[in-house]
């Protein structure tokens, strides 16, 4: 009953300190908005293509083959295809080469013999497709219309029609984070781990007030009032969380996949990890060297985490010291949740939050046996 008491009364006097619930609840979301928005092109994956300029020199003299061409030609003009016949003389291979144009095609009766850019490759090869696609679909009409003249213009019809070129595939194209995605989970995680900075002050702020003192003469355990003060900064500063979550789902439409459930729950553990992680903090060093220690160590973490940018290709010397790090565990837990629909992905992070946690907790308590006051 002490405990809860305890934790009640904590949770109050953190509730009334404004000025830090501003900072938990307000920091994150300003940094979701202004790095998801300015950072929108660093997450798009697709590719402009610049103008695709066709140099043709047609010499066929099959008249069903020029109808079929001119219909080819007038649908790739229309979908961005620069057609120009070549003038007499020219040398479509030199002006490709001179970037004059980006591919460079002879058409004549027996077939087409194709010159691409070295220097726009995209664009060539995609008018390369263009080409060929045609001239499958011409054999196979020509093919065909000694048997089924209607099927042969059938096949030609679709050889014609917008669209049809290009076509982009993908076994899931939409599960992939946008820039409002990847900052909505990494500034949830950062700002889960600033709850070791308030519970660094658990214990010190009963010494620096000088209350210290009159808590050990109180009829109340120390380990009742250790465990009273970690229950309460885990709830507040877990409550801050949960509150950025559902304002970047609701509010930017941010994607936090279908199981919430095992999202808050691995938030919850990395804020009991931070909270243990401040209190133990707070034992290992004097005093004036535990803020400094604290704000290193969060500012690194959250930057090899990948809080302020991916980190997800990381290799070498920075790919091993990110592995370190509590923010880079969680992130990338998530991402395989949310992405992948892995469940399991969260559980090892979930364990491993909890032992170390556990562990600074175990050692935050025998220290303060040893010791006659706080």
């Amino acid at each position: 009953m002490n405990v809860l008491n305890i934790a009640l009364f904590e949770m109050k006097r953190d509730l009334r300190d404004r000025r830090t619930l501003l900072f938990m609840l307000a920091f994150p979301i300003v940094l979701i908005l202004i790095l998801g928005t300015a950072l929108t092109n660093a997450f798009h994956t697709g590719i402009e293509v610049g103008e695709m300029k066709l140099l043709v020199n047609n010499t066929a003299r099959s008249e069903q083959l020029q109808s079929y061409w001119n219909g080819f030609a007038h649908t790739i003009g229309k979908e961005g295809v620069e057609l120009t016949p070549a003038a007499s003389g020219i040398d479509g291979k030199k002006a490709v080469a001179d970037n004059q144009f980006t591919a460079y095609a002879e058409i004549d009766d027996n077939g087409i013999r194709f010159y691409g850019s070295s220097r726009d490759t995209i664009a060539s090869n995609i008018i390369q497709g263009m080409l060929t696609s045609f001239a499958d679909k011409y054999n196979l009409a020509a093919a065909a219309v000694r048997n089924n003249p209607e099927a042969a213009h059938a096949i030609i019809a679709g050889s014609t029609s917008a669209g049809s070129f290009v076509q982009e595939s993908s076994l899931d194209p939409d599960r992939k984070p946008s820039s409002i995605d990847y900052y909505a989970i990494a500034e949830s995680t950062m700002i889960a781990f600033y709850a070791c900075m308030s519970a660094s002050w658990l214990i010190r702020g009963e010494v620096k007030r000088k209350t210290a003192i009159r808590l050990a003469a109180a009829p109340v355990g120390k380990m009742e009032i250790f465990a009273g003060k970690v229950i309460a900064s885990t709830i507040i500063n877990f409550l801050c969380i949960l509150a950025v979550v559902l304002f970047s789902k609701y509010a930017f439409n941010a994607n936090w996949g279908d199981h919430l459930g095992s999202v808050f729950l691995l938030l919850f553990t990395e804020v009991l990890l931070a909270v243990s992680f401040g209190l133990g903090i707070a034992f290992l060093f004097k005093d004036d060297a535990v803020n400094a220690v604290m704000m290193i160590f969060v500012q690194v973490a959250s930057m090899i985490g990948g809080a302020y940018f991916p980190v997800d290709e990381a290799s070498g010397f920075f790919g091993a010291i990110a592995n370190i790090s509590p923010l880079r565990w969680a992130n990338e837990a998530l991402m395989n949740l949310i992405y992948n629909n892995d469940l399991y992905a969260v559980f090892p992070v979930i364990g491993l939050n909890t032992a170390i946690a556990a562990a600074f907790l175990a050692f935050v308590a025998i220290a303060m046996r040893k010791r006659e006051a706080f």
